[in-house]
């Protein structure tokens, strides 16, 4: 029988994503024998994380500020807003610096079968974001998932019937990928979504 402090510790554990029971176990055991400073620093960091985070008002992401550095920025295109599911998502889109928009954060995505639904992703507020006057266009940055795609197709039906511009990542081969190593699906949406050269 574990003590119960590291039983709780091992059950906090397995609140990440994809870590169960014995992923959570070689965790604590991991921090408890061979990185004591190291889970005391991981400790005291999500605490002041708890404690200064919250969502900026203009995007969704997390923030320290009421508005983020991103959305404060008067040289981002405040004519272009696109739409992801999550912080990481915005962060590769940033990492490819082809965009100077600026962006709304859905913080999920819709899953009937996990209980989320529009209210639930707050849909309200980017309609009210997106209808705030200067956005013309909103790019749809959702993932190419089953629950990606009835985002996009539920946020592009709210805001393409209030009269907005909106329009969706393109999909196919990737870059400096080789068909025979591309699976038949993206090869497939590549075909129907071709374009004249």
């Amino acid at each position: 029988m574990l003590p119960s402090s590291l039983d709780e510790l091992i059950e906090a554990l397995r609140c990440l994503p994809s870590v169960g029971p014995k992923s959570a176990q070689r965790m604590a055991y991991h921090l408890l024998q061979r990185d004591q400073r190291g889970a005391a620093r991981l400790g005291q960091a999500l605490a002041h994380a708890l404690e200064v985070l919250r969502h900026c008002e203009r995007c969704n992401t997390f923030s320290e500020e009421t508005i983020c550095q991103r959305c404060a920025n008067p040289r981002r295109d405040a004519s272009l807003l696109c739409v992801v599911e999550m912080p990481a998502d915005l962060a590769m889109i940033e990492q490819t610096q082809s965009y100077s928009g600026l962006y709304y954060v859905l913080m999920g995505r819709l899953s009937p079968l996990d209980g989320v639904g529009p209210r639930e992703l707050r849909l309200d507020k980017l309609i009210a974001r997106a209808h705030d006057g200067k956005v013309q266009e909103v790019i749809l940055a959702t993932n190419f998932t089953n629950e990606g795609e009835a985002t996009a197709h539920t946020v592009a039906s709210l805001l393409t019937a209030r009269g907005l511009k909106v329009s969706r990542l393109s999909r196919g081969v990737p870059v400096g990928g080789e068909l025979e190593h591309t699976d038949t699906g993206t090869i497939a949406q590549a075909l129907v979504e071709r374009r004249t050269v």
